[in-house]
């Protein structure tokens, strides 16, 4: 009994610690004719980045319709905790890769227009905690 136990702590810690997770969407606006760039940007570096520094990808979307498909990004990151997700996008701006890569993918032009980041917690009947 005591060794079912022993094993399910675990399990039920990352429980806990998932439930206390803060989900941040965050809308890219890219310049005209640089959401294919943006994706390859994403694709290729980003993401591996963001694992590094903690920020967990839920998922990667682009509108179906009107001129928001040409040029939006949307996506959903996790993070442990609000402050978290100040540190990680701190250690992620500084990251000397990332600047790199900004720097490289922007040589033919600024991608990014506009940003917006809006931090969510999940309601009590999401699936998704």
């Amino acid at each position: 009994m005591i060794r079912k136990v022993l094993l399910l702590l675990p399990l039920l810690a990352g429980f806990a610690f998932a439930q206390n997770r803060v989900y941040e969407l965050r809308t890219y606006t890219c310049n005209e004719g640089k959401l294919e760039a943006l994706k390859t940007r994403f694709r290729d570096h980003t993401i591996e980045i963001f694992n590094r520094h903690h920020m967990e990808s839920i998922g990667y979307w682009v509108p179906q319709d009107g001129d928001r498909s040409k040029n939006t990004l949307i996506y959903i990151l996790a993070h442990p905790s609000r402050e978290a997700a100040a540190q990680n996008w701190k250690e992620f701006v500084a990251d000397p890769e990332w600047k790199k890569v900004s720097a490289d993918s922007e040589a033919n032009g600024k991608i990014v227009n506009h940003v917006e980041s809006v931090f969510m917690d999940p309601a009590d009947f999401s699936k998704l905690k």
